[in-house]
């Protein structure tokens, strides 16, 4: 299938979380090119009203927080209310910062996971009776699932939940015709990178060393990770079950 060419969505519903910048932006973007109706959900309201008005499409942008059961209700309340059913959910939402282990804190830990994990387990649930047959969900998960790195050991676990909650949830919810499947991305060049609360030359010597290690030399861009999540929303993967796919720029064959 010409993914250039066809309109790979026409006429889905489709909700975004995390859609007000980077991934989520781009997926929603690429999401209105394949003709689907968008709702995104972002907690920043500045970024959030950034992102309605480069969409326009008369996109739903509501503010959310992923990790909060309560918003997470309010959300699929509001998602019934605008299209009444849900043919594509994308949890794409996330957040935080290396901390080494030795100085993570309960506070920390608990709002990784709520993002990471906690909150696309609880999204998936409730979202349930508005999917309908033949409905994809794609969670996006990360490279740091599958291999360690030094400050992101509660970041990796949450992704690695995640990833595991893509293998089983797909498997409960295949014989109700919605399939399950993540996402992987690798190091990708979004405003999120390196929004963390460490030195800035800290940061730049991470995206340094990054850019060395890559088979490619670069980071990968938005758009690049969002073909990956049309191609697992759209009826082109309708074998595609419970699958992570890797886009990561071949840093995965280095491990």
């Amino acid at each position: 299938m010409n993914m250039t060419t066809t309109r790979m969505l026409a006429g889905k519903k489709a909700l975004i979380t995390g859609g007000n910048s980077g991934i989520g932006l781009a997926t929603a973007k690429l999401f209105l090119e394949h003709g689907a109706a968008v709702m995104i959900t972002g907690r920043d309201e500045a970024t959030l009203a950034a992102a309605r008005a480069s969409l326009g499409h008369d996109v739903l942008a509501e503010r959310s927080d992923a990790g909060r059961l309560e918003d997470i209700d309010r959300l699929m309340v509001q998602a019934k209310a605008r299209f009444e059913h849900l043919d594509v959910l994308v949890l794409n939402a996330t957040g935080g910062s290396p901390v080494p282990i030795e100085f993570m804190t309960e506070a920390q830990f608990d709002a990784m996971n709520d993002v990471a994990f906690k909150g696309v387990f609880f999204a998936i649930q409730r979202a349930l009776p508005l999917l309908r047959p033949g409905a994809s969900i794609v969670v996006t998960t990360s490279l740091a699932n599958q291999v360690g790195a030094p400050g992101f050991s509660a970041y990796g676990a949450c992704k690695a939940a995640a990833r595991s909650l893509v293998r089983t949830a797909s498997l409960e919810l295949a014989p109700r015709g919605i399939r399950v499947n993540a996402v992987c991305p690798g190091p990708v060049d979004t405003p999120g990178f390196g929004r963390w609360d460490v030195p800035r030359e800290v940061v730049d010597a991470a995206r340094a060393d990054l850019t060395r290690r890559s088979p490619l030399q670069r980071f990968g861009t938005a758009e690049e990770i969002a073909n990956a999540v049309l191609y697992l929303a759209s009826p082109a993967s309708s074998y595609v079950v419970g699958a992570e796919l890797v886009v990561d720029g071949g840093f995965s064959q280095l491990m």
